[in-house]
């Protein structure tokens, strides 16, 4: 009869555990639902003035103009850690004086950032690759001038199942080229590379029929050997160089590799610097074009 007794208990103990943890499991879900909103499709947010449109995939504007300054061309590529550090707008202001194109990854277009384009007559266009309670989330590549096309792509992470985002856009150059233009925020937790290289592998298919200069550039998450390679190697088909920072502050892993990378085609590289920064948890980049005759 005791046996019967213990035998029962526990087995209601079993049940109360299953419950607990299906309740757990529950409260998880919605909080994760609640928290964030994942689209089905790519979709890309993209802002001028006041004037803001969301569409699938891709858009394409009218009568682009050069986006180099007299056959310079400056970039920043940071990313932003969603603007969490009080001093991210004070610092963006200063690193984009003389930028003539912005790449940030983690953008979270907040109010204050909005506000931050329309304020420097800025023309935006971001990957909104989740919402995160309620603000959308993703690359974004930021210029004075409009691109001519710019493609959202998005590929979810195997176990968090977020998204990150790439954006490809094309921009009108003063010597008649249109330059290539991929702004990327690679996918992190995988074991292997599997899903590291798939998603390079599309972003460099869509580089593949592009003929003029390109930039490739972002937070590469390339924290291992395995990923560098990896990298390396999927990008290796389409002619790309590496810049080289020296000296190299850029951010690393606790495996001392960098995380953020900018490759190029078609353009001579004037500088590169890796200035070290508190307003984010990555150190922003800053590389200077100029255009071949």
């Amino acid at each position: 009869m005791g046996s019967f007794f213990v035998v029962s208990s526990g087995v209601v103990m079993l049940k109360r555990f299953i419950a607990v943890l299906i309740f757990l499991g529950l409260s998880v879900l919605l909080a994760f639902q609640w928290v964030f909103t994942v689209s089905e499709q790519p979709q890309l947010i993209s802002q001028s003035g006041e004037n803001v449109t969301q569409t699938v995939k891709c858009v394409d504007f009218d009568t682009p103009q050069a986006i180099d300054n007299e056959g310079v061309l400056n970039i920043l590529v940071w990313n932003i850690y969603k603007q969490n550090k009080s001093s991210w707008e004070v610092a963006l202001n200063h690193l984009s004086q003389q930028s003539q194109l912005l790449l940030l990854q983690e953008a979270s277009l907040t109010s204050e950032l909005k506000r931050w384009l329309i304020d420097g007559q800025w023309i935006s266009n971001q990957v909104s690759a989740f919402k995160a309670l309620g603000s959308d989330a993703g690359v974004i590549s930021i210029a004075h001038k409009a691109p001519i096309r710019a493609c959202a792509y998005t590929s979810k992470e195997p176990w968090l199942r977020l998204p990150k985002s790439a954006l490809y856009s094309e921009y009108q150059l003063s010597n008649g080229q249109q330059l290539a233009v991929i702004n990327i925020h690679a996918i992190n937790f995988t074991v292997g590379t599997d899903e590291y290289l798939s998603q390079l592998a599309t972003l460099e298919k869509a580089l593949k029929a592009h003929q003029g200069p390109i930039i490739f550039a972002g937070d590469f998450n390339s924290w291992s050997a395995e990923r560098i390679s990896a990298m390396k190697v999927a990008l290796a088909d389409i002619d790309l160089k590496e810049v080289r920072f020296s000296p190299d502050q850029r951010t690393q892993f606790i495996t001392g590799l960098p995380l953020d990378h900018v490759f190029y085609r078609g353009l001579k590289l004037k500088y590169s610097k890796a200035p070290l920064s508190d307003a984010s948890d990555h150190n922003p980049l800053l590389v200077s074009f100029s255009l071949l005759n």
